[in-house]
């Protein structure tokens, strides 16, 4: 056994003992979910915050999540490295981006305890850097085809097609590649179309607007509430508006810690995301969250969330908390909310117009919150009730261990829905019975 291995055991029992006295400090409160939430005020954890991971087990030979009622699933594509990201092309073929965090230099005792559990909870590692395409051609529902369509990208994670262009989302920047219709590999260099600070939330989701011209861009903090500094923070918690045809880039919304997904809701044309809220204030507070995004709105963070409740950890602007959006939707309590896509009405039976989220699960509370796959309702270009469990069962029943942790959502070519499960190392595919 190495030394972060056992070191990680030793994290988990202390962790294990502090999440045991917190919860004798009162009952748990109820999930934080909905356009009202009801969550408690915030309960600075101090020098030691709850640190609770499962460890990945993975899939065994014949285990799959539980599926919603009337719904069935099957492994789409296994064998895969960390699969976070997909998108479809045109011709139907199936990409997955793969890639994961990499461990950074040790600061401090807590930094080296956490980088320990999350490699315990393959979140941190080696990176595969790589575009994978799944093809299935005789429509089984499993893609007999499997092959690498990029490598030596750089934590590779957003990706796009418009025209015969393919854009990748690595964490240091946006790359352009030239695409041949139905190739099986890109080899040829890319060009850059913009540069982000890597690290930190290093994940780069994209997302083009309706005509090709523009593409989103989600960009997360480096640190939680700006440990390291504001200066550290600029041109970070944001959603980039990139555009194609002159080739500028600007920030269209501020203030989101870390929005990964984003869909457009096709009655409004607006823009949703879903974002990952701070952490260190208590199982519930605050809620991640689903929420529409405004041209040039600030969503609070660092100095308050949902709307305007300040955080007093953070050194204060007034005017900024003024300013302050609160968001649609909570999601619960460190869910890490991930993956986002519309899923049009029909699409799975007994579910109407919606958003589909991915929920990476929690870190950071004494009950483990969200490790599932669910639906949030809508009507008239908003939310419009209670949220509903597609998937779940990615977690054992006394939180010891992960199966598998969804990231990205969406819908395959064949009309189902896919979802990216990286510790379980697959894709897994949604249908009607």
């Amino acid at each position: 056994m190495s030394f972060s291995a056992f070191f990680a055991r030793i994290v988990a029992l202390i962790g294990a003992s502090a999440v045991l006295w917190r919860r004798q400090q009162g009952p748990m409160p109820a999930p934080a979910w909905g356009t009202m939430p009801d969550f408690p005020a915030a309960k600075p954890q101090g020098t030691i915050p709850t640190l609770k991971m499962p460890t990945a087990r993975g899939w065994h030979e014949g285990e799959k999540p539980v599926v919603a009622s009337g719904l069935k699933v099957n492994m789409f594509a296994g064998g895969l490295k960390h699969p976070r990201w997909i998108e479809i092309l045109p011709n139907g073929d199936v990409l997955a981006a793969e890639a994961l965090q990499i461990a950074t230099t040790s600061k401090n005792l807590f930094s080296y305890a956490m980088q320990a559990t999350m490699r315990r909870a393959a979140a941190l590692g080696v990176s595969a850097n790589r575009i994978t395409l799944l093809r299935d051609r005789n429509g089984d529902g499993v893609a007999e085809t499997q092959q690498v369509f990029m490598e030596n990208l750089n934590q590779p994670f957003g990706m796009a097609l418009l025209g015969d262009t393919f854009y990748v989302g690595n964490t240091d920047g946006v790359m352009a590649f030239p695409y041949t219709p139905n190739a099986d590999r890109i080899t040829a260099p890319g060009k850059r179309v913009t540069t982000f600070k890597p690290g930190g939330h290093w994940t780069r989701s994209l997302l083009p607007n309706k005509d090709g011209t523009k593409l989103y861009a989600g960009v997360g903090s480096l640190t939680n509430i700006g440990n390291n500094g504001f200066e550290a923070e600029e041109g970070r918690a944001a959603i980039y508006e990139l555009d194609l045809v002159k080739g500028t880039s600007r920030i269209f919304a501020s203030g989101l810690r870390n929005a990964v997904g984003m869909a457009w809701e096709p009655t409004t044309n607006v823009l949703w995301t879903v974002v990952n809220e701070r952490d260190g204030l208590g199982d519930e507070t605050p809620p991640d969250y689903l929420t529409s995004v405004r041209d040039g709105g600030f969503y609070g963070w660092p100095y308050c969330y949902w709307g305007k409740i300040v955080d007093d950890r953070v050194p204060q602007d007034a005017a900024m908390v003024a300013k302050a959006i609160q968001p649609d939707y909570a999601l619960g309590g460190h869910t890490a909310s991930l993956g986002l896509c519309w899923m049009p009405a029909g699409t799975l039976p007994g579910f109407p117009d919606g958003m589909v989220i991915g929920q990476h699960g929690s870190w950071n509370r004494s009950k483990l919150s969200g490790y599932k796959v669910v639906f949030i309702p809508f009507e008239n270009g908003h939310p419009s009730g209670p949220a509903r469990d597609i998937l779940s069962g990615f977690l054992s029943d006394d939180e010891k261990d992960s199966y598998g942790r969804p990231v990205g959502v969406t819908l395959g070519p064949d009309g189902s829905l896919l979802v990216a499960d990286d510790v379980g190392n697959c894709i897994w595919r949604v249908t009607g019975v």
